[in-house]
């Protein structure tokens, strides 16, 4: 398989689509990046990897950071983080309130916000930092040291996230979050900071491809099964309300976030990364999930 021409024929396909996207604004660091950046990365199990574009620029990987709080929750406490979280689509925004108090403080699934900060909760009982725990575990899976924060952008969070604070307050008060919500929201908003590449994310993402284990060093970090199970839950939720749609035109378990940023697996083959800050009404970027669609369609891997 040709990955490099692939991918260098979807740049050429996407162009067209990276003026009609519309960056976040209500994260102000957020509305600054250009939408006509565009980078996608792929990372084969036996250890090969192809980029195109701006596959090496490192951008707010946001909401692609909660499949790795989830990893690392899974590891540590296996099938007993399902006692506060669901595992079923949401069919509503990521930052819904509605659904959350309809269903008494228990969130849908693990990858809206709701979810997520419930996932922080229960690392915030683990570890003395959940931010810091979920940085040092991207750093690992991904062999790189100098992933970090982006100070700024975790500030311009924590200013403007009223919305996540009133989520937070509303599952304490259904008793579903164990730490002071100042913390859980902090917290929340340094993970979401991370910075991270195109191919470093598709490296670190590698081993939900590689049945659990990282590819490059042999390190199990989720028995096959528990992958299956994580790769289920990217498939039907991991796009926002759009997983259906995703899952139709892609075909592959993904997560995606407001940075622009999209991380899928091809099971047993290839982890691939595209970037490109222009979002679609979901919150998924709009050249991003072309690019995927068309790297589906061309090379024929998908998981159906």
């Amino acid at each position: 398989m040709d990955y490099q021409q692939i991918l260098e024929t979807i740049q050429e396909q996407v162009r067209p689509l990276l003026s009609q996207g519309k960056v976040a604004t209500y994260i102000p660091e957020l509305s600054k990046v250009s939408p006509q950046h565009f980078g996608m990365a792929v990372y084969c199990l036996d250890g090969s990897s192809y980029t195109v574009g701006d596959a090496h620029q490192k951008f707010s990987t946001q909401s692609v950071t909660k499949l790795f709080a989830l990893a690392l929750a899974f590891e540590r406490e296996g099938n007993a983080i399902w006692k506060r979280v669901g595992r079923e689509p949401s069919g509503n925004p990521f930052n819904s309130l509605t659904q959350l108090e309809y269903e008494r403080g228990v969130p849908r699934n693990p990858f809206i916000n709701a979810g997520a900060l419930v996932i922080n909760d229960i690392l915030a009982q683990r570890f003395v930092q959940a931010d810091i725990a979920v940085l040092q575990f991207m750093r690992m899976l991904a062999d790189e040291l100098k992933i970090d924060f982006d100070r700024e952008v975790a500030i311009s969070e924590q200013k403007h996230a009223h919305r996540n604070n009133a989520i937070a307050h509303l599952m304490k008060d259904f008793g579903n979050l164990q730490n002071p919500v100042s913390t859980v929201i902090d917290s929340y908003c340094r993970q979401c900071s991370i910075t991270m590449t195109c191919l470093e994310l598709a490296k670190a993402g590698s081993f939900l491809a590689n049945h659990g284990t990282i590819p490059w060093s042999g390190q199990k970090i989720l028995d096959s099964s528990s992958a299956k199970r994580l790769n289920a839950v990217m498939l039907t939720c991991g796009t926002y309300d759009v997983a259906g749609d995703f899952a139709f035109r892609v075909g592959l378990p993904a997560k995606s976030g407001v940075g622009g940023g999209i991380l899928a697996v091809v099971p047993g083959e290839l982890a691939v990364c595209v970037w490109s800050p222009g979002l679609d009404p979901a919150g998924n970027s709009l050249a991003g999930v072309m690019a995927l669609e068309l790297f589906t369609t061309m090379t024929a891997r998908s998981i159906f």
